[in-house]
């Protein structure tokens, strides 16, 4: 039986969590596994950390093949690790050394058992989707896909935008906001749900629409199917906005139709059989709890 392949992306700004990076390479190198790291990570653990690497090679770039993607850091890191990944169909299991962590939710002191699992089937795989934005009147030079969310923002700080919001072309509204907020539903508990949103169970099929900061008391999210195409026209006293993908933003010109729909891939996130999502929810982001017991 061939030795697993793993690819390896880390967060490059937490020198104090360095002893997990170290716990993971050991734990990799005990089950005989083909480790590549990033270079940039690479760079940062024995140039910065001054780490001695000695089983693992690096790759540049994209150009990597595993049989799964490693992600070491919270949730910022698993969705550069995502665009990284793309459409390749690797899944990807995260590792939580930031804050809250939903998608990189494997604790470091759960690294050996979820490694034994993982060398024992004991784990499964969520499809989770992905939008992609588009836009004829100006090339996006980012990354047009997003696995949480695709956000139209105001660039300055003083004036609201206006965004023009029509569903398989039958008009919708229009938005007078600071922006709005698409999300599928693994981002519904990220930026959408500090803005209001609701929170959404993965695999719903759906779409959530969230406005920020909206002038308007009559304005609520809404969600609709995922198969649904959404068309964007923004006014702005600028006469340009942002528009940012999983935090990723470029400022686009107005005039400039966006349109969102759900991207033709989809994006396998490695979860323990015990990492409930109801659970997370509670544990994490203390849903329902009570401050007076």
């Amino acid at each position: 039986m061939r030795p697993m392949k793993f690819a390896l992306f880390g967060n490059t700004y937490q020198a104090k969590k360095s002893t997990h990076v170290e716990r993971l390479l050991s734990l990799l190198a005990r089950h005989n596994a083909e480790t590549y790291i990033s270079r940039e990570f690479y760079h940062f653990l024995t140039n910065n950390l001054a780490m001695s690497i000695y089983h693992a090679k690096v790759f540049d770039g994209n150009d990597f093949e595993a049989d799964m993607v490693l992600s070491i850091g919270g949730d910022g890191t698993f969705l550069k690790a995502a665009s990284r990944v793309g459409a390749r169909n690797i899944p990807i299991l995260g590792i939580n050394t930031g804050r809250l962590g939903f998608l990189a939710d494997v604790s470091p002191e759960e690294m050996e058992d979820t490694f034994d699992d993982i060398y024992t089937g004991n784990y499964r795989t969520e499809d989770r989707s992905v939008l992609q934005v588009f836009c004829k009147e100006q090339e996006l030079k980012g990354y047009p896909f997003g696995l949480n969310e695709i956000a139209i923002l105001k660039r300055d700080s003083s004036s609201m935008i206006s965004i023009h919001t029509a569903i398989n072309g039958a008009y919708l509204t229009t938005y007078q906001a600071d922006g709005l907020v698409i999300a599928t539903p693994t981002g519904s508990t990220a930026y959408s749900l500090s803005v209001g949103g609701p929170v959404i169970v993965p695999h719903s099929d759906t779409i959530a629409i969230t406005p920020v900061a909206p002038h308007s008391l009559n304005v609520r999210p809404i969600v609709i199917k995922d198969d649904s195409e959404i068309t964007l026209d923004v006014e702005s006293r600028s006469h340009n906005f942002l528009v940012a993908i999983d935090g990723r933003s470029e400022t686009c010109w107005e005039g400039s139709r966006l349109t969102i729909r759900k991207a033709g891939y989809k994006i396998n996130v490695i979860k323990r059989n015990s990492h409930i999502f109801f659970n997370t929810l509670r544990e994490k982001m203390m849903w329902g709890a009570d401050g007076r017991e």
